[in-house]
């Protein structure tokens, strides 16, 4: 190779690293600096900070998260419960029946779903069930997430479907199956990697939402869940909130929420890439 070429590629090379580098930086720079100052609040409190209640702002001690904790597995469960099945039954009806009305009619509304901002759909839902309740709740949060959740559900449901066979589809039939038995019983058989992706993908997406619930839950940091129609906590819109506040032990318990959190998503992603690699 001559030394010219020789010059061009390890410039390319190193331009690529360091392009590569700048990239990751800011990344690395936040994932650090949760970890360091999340493990610092974690270690101070102790174990206690996973479930103890927060602390005066006037207090010295960040206090724990367990009601925002509680909170958010609440709403995670209860979004999963209600945007899976649409999710499942939406990519069932755009798989099976791609060429007609309703058909094409969900694929467009479910994928243009993922474009709109989730604090619209926070105002939405705060318009037609927070208002008309009279109050925040748990379950205008749930909704609002499960809507924010939906589509990305929805696109790997749909894709595990589109990519079972045909052959097996006909076989279905010919032994005499029905359609909701093939969809049910031999598709999500099959399927079944794909839907748990999307289950997870789902959880990790509901896990840090934030923008819809500043409308919906009221943010209930120093009670445990206490039923439905009630105001709840959850730890994103516990971090948004404490960070606004000029209080130092309230920055301390937001840097242990966000490693929390954190380790959460992470979990869950670490899941996800072990099932779809």
């Amino acid at each position: 190779m001559p030394r010219s070429r020789m010059l061009k590629d390890r410039v390319f090379t190193l331009l690529v690293f360091t392009l590569a580098i700048v990239g990751i930086a800011p990344l690395f720079a936040i994932l650090s600096a949760i970890i360091i100052n999340g493990f610092k609040t974690i270690i101070s409190i102790g174990p206690s900070f996973l479930y103890g209640l927060p602390s005066s702002p006037l207090s010295s001690s960040p206090g724990g998260i367990g009601p925002a904790l509680v909170g958010s597995l609440v709403i995670m469960f209860l979004s999963m419960m209600i945007g899976y099945p649409l999710a499942f039954m939406a990519a069932v009806l755009a798989v099976e029946y791609p060429k007609s009305i309703i058909g094409r009619a969900v694929d467009v509304l479910a994928k243009s779903l993922m474009e709109v901002p989730s604090i619209l759909i926070g105002i939405l839902v705060y318009a037609i069930i927070v208002v008309p309740m009279g109050g925040f709740s748990a379950w205008a949060g749930s909704i609002a997430v499960s809507l924010v959740i939906l589509p990305y559900i929805y696109t790997h449901i749909e894709t595990a479907l589109r990519n079972i066979p045909s052959e097996l589809k006909l076989a279905s039939y010919s032994l005499g199956l029905s359609r909701a038995k093939t969809v049910f019983v031999v598709f999500t058989s099959k399927a079944r990697r794909g839907l748990l992706t999307a289950a997870l993908i789902g959880l990790a997406r509901a896990s840090g939402e934030t923008a819809p619930l500043l409308f919906t839950i009221g943010g209930n940091w120093f009670t445990y869940f206490q039923g439905l129609g009630k105001p709840i906590g959850a730890i994103p819109l516990l971090i948004y909130t404490y960070t606004l506040t000029p209080y130092p032990n309230y920055h301390e318990a937001a840097w242990g929420a966000s490693l929390v959190l954190l380790t959460v998503y992470l979990c869950l992603f670490t899941l996800f890439r072990r099932l779809s690699g």
